[in-house]
């Protein structure tokens, strides 16, 4: 039984395969047209997808989509007649929602086949009753609390439960207009991070602030007796409505918050202009609030449901700070956040959905690894170096005989710890939008300029934002004041003391670090890499960050090469094969680290 869920006309667009109750393959629409966050139908994913599981549309038995317009159809007409929006707002919304009536045709035509062939059961799930889903029904758990937060869908904001073999039940919910993601998304605005899904550079910029501001926001939102709710005075989205443009583009979302706001706050900031002091408490202020909201949250739920473990999805359910809490502060004793916890992640819950919820199957797949994209063969990688050679200033090593992993892993130790880049290409490409050593470019964690030297040469990003450790799992204890495994990164830790000199790059100003942990049986290469480095260096750990520069993540072998040319990487590896750029001021490093790894891997006998 094959089984697509899909997250269309709506940010991350996304797609999802389940075959015989296993996920087969997931990806955002974004790594395919490199648009960040885009928002139509992801077609190019849902051809991605059928090609993974060796099957055309016709063989597809069911179709899910993370939507439902009918949810909650009298609660938006009340709202309507008593708020009155825009005649403007609500025909868009409806314009939106009717492009959702019948996936089959939309299907057919966006794969340019016979609609007559298209024979699948087509269902339309809930937006929250999806993220739960997308995190429930994948974890290792049999019986959990369920929680979804995020900005707004399907006129709600949180949904919370539990969840039970192949059920989640329902236990309550916060309508719209009230939404914790919503004041995130007022505040980063104000903040002068106008780009959809800048939230997370306010939470980067939050540890460099105080809390000088946190009064004024519990005013803002606050705790009620069925969640929490907002001061409606200090937003638009209820009354003016915002201006939304998502049909077949990146997405933009005109200002949530409104002059209210700003009275209590002061000027907002203007982006691109300095960053003063005011700015960095208020962030601080923002991140401060949003985890009491939140924890207060869960901890209502843990005594709601007396379970020890808890699912999370939603936009909210990115705020690594506030995740990295929830064992110390909540009640719960197991956390499960799967990688692609936002609008995209409602691909696989849809289709999760269906397979559970409306047929009863039992539950058969756990997700343990983020690696459901395309991979690409070492052929289709050498063509594309070959179409790229007269372009390219680099010396492809390979050639001197690095021809398998150990040697390609040796290698790459060598090159960071010389104190290299290196961009790093192997495998599937990960789902959801953290890098986790198959798109990963790679540095030395002890190398304290080394931040410096990435945002400002090769990522051209803000100066405040932090990289994250990649380490392995058996050591992650050394390092972080937690031992809780986080293979997709979704969880911020506190590094011990007297570690963060060792690891001064990945540790960021508060002393924290957005940890993924690496087990060899879910990702052996990268597992590899880290135990090289390990027996090199005596740390365990690598600086880990996404391998793109103010786009998506590169998907495919040409994208990666495109990236190290036109940026400052010293290295890329892809596959097995090693290209170094001979401009660079440490290239004879490289060449030395590859003599280097040829001879550690050769049979003694051989030396």
């Amino acid at each position: 039984m094959l089984i697509l869920g899909i997250n269309a006309f709506h940010p991350d667009a996304a797609a999802a395969i389940y075959a015989d109750g296993q996920l087969i393959a997931a990806a955002e629409e974004e790594r395919f047209n490199r648009i960040k966050h885009w928002a139509g139908f992801p077609v190019e994913s849902i051809r991605y997808c059928l090609q993974a599981a060796n099957a055309e549309i016709k063989e597809v038995d069911h179709v899910a989509v993370s939507r439902n317009p009918r949810a909650r159809f009298f609660d938006k007409v009340l709202f309507a007649l008593r708020n009155r929006p825009r005649i403007s707002l609500i025909r868009d919304r409806l314009r939106n929602a009717a492009r959702m009536g019948d996936l089959r045709a939309l299907l057919a035509e966006a794969l340019s086949v016979d609609p007559a062939g298209m024979k699948q059961a087509q269902h339309h799930i809930e937006h929250h009753d999806a993220h739960m889903a997308s995190a429930f029904f994948v974890s290792p758990f049999d019986e959990a609390a369920c929680l979804s937060i995020d900005g707004f869908g399907d006129f709600l904001s949180t949904k919370w439960g539990i969840g039970r073999g192949t059920t989640i039940e329902p236990l309550g919910a916060v309508a719209f207009p009230h939404s914790l993601g919503i004041l995130y998304t007022a505040v980063t605005q104000y903040l002068g991070f106008a780009s959809f899904g800048d939230e997370y550079k306010v939470m980067g910029l939050a540890p460099y602030g105080e809390p000088e501001f946190a009064e004024t926001l519990r005013a803002v939102i606050r705790p009620s007796a069925h969640g929490f709710e907002l001061d409606l005075s200090c937003f638009r989205h209820h009354s003016e409505g915002v201006s939304m443009t998502w049909n077949n583009c990146a997405p933009v979302l005109g200002a949530v918050y409104s002059n209210e706001l700003v009275r209590r706050l002061g000027p907002s900031r203007k982006p691109g202009t300095p960053l003063e002091c005011r700015h960095r408490n208020i962030a601080a202020s923002l991140q401060h609030v949003t985890e009491e909201i939140y924890l207060t949250l869960l901890r209502r739920l843990q005594a709601a449901t007396r379970v020890k473990s808890v699912c999370i999805a939603g936009g909210v359910a990115f705020n690594s700070v506030a995740n990295g809490k929830i064992l110390q502060e909540t009640g719960f004793d197991r956390v499960y956040i799967q990688p692609a916890a936002g609008d995209a992640g409602t691909a696989i819950g849809a289709a999760a959905a269906v397979r559970h919820t409306a047929l009863g199957f039992r539950r058969e797949f756990m997700m343990s690894h983020s690696y459901w994209g395309p991979e690409y063969s070492a052929f289709s990688i050498n063509s594309a170096l070959d179409r790229a050679r007269g372009k390219l200033d680099a010396v492809n090593t390979s050639r001197q005989g690095v021809d398998d992993d150990d040697a390609v892993c040796a290698y790459a130790a060598e090159a960071i710890s010389s104190g290299l880049v290196v961009g790093w290409f192997q495998g599937r490409m990960e789902w959801g939008p953290r890098a986790l050593g198959n798109r990963s470019i790679l540095a030395d964690p002890r190398n304290r300029e080394m931040k410096d030297i990435l945002n400002t040469r090769i990522k051209n990003r803000e100066s405040f934002r932090p990289f994250c450790p990649s380490v392995i799992a058996e050591r992650m204890d050394d390092y972080f004041e937690s031992s809780y495994p986080e293979p997709f990164m979704i969880k911020v830790y506190t590094v011990r003391p007297a570690q963060r000199e060792v690891i001064p790059a990945v540790t960021h100003v508060d002393g924290t670090g957005r940890v993924q942990t690496v087990r060899r049986e879910d990702n052996p290469l990268y597992y590899k890499l880290l135990e090289r480095f390990h027996r090199l260096t005596g740390v365990p750990v690598l600086l880990n960050t996404s391998f793109n520069e103010n786009e998506p993540i590169v998907r495919s072998p040409e994208e990666a090469i495109d990236c190290f040319a036109r940026t400052a990487l010293d290295v890329l590896i892809i596959g097995r094969n090693i290209l170094a750029k001979p401009a660079a001021a440490s290239f004879h490093a490289v060449n030395k680290a590859v003599t280097a790894a040829l001879t550690a891997t050769q049979p003694a006998g051989s030396r």
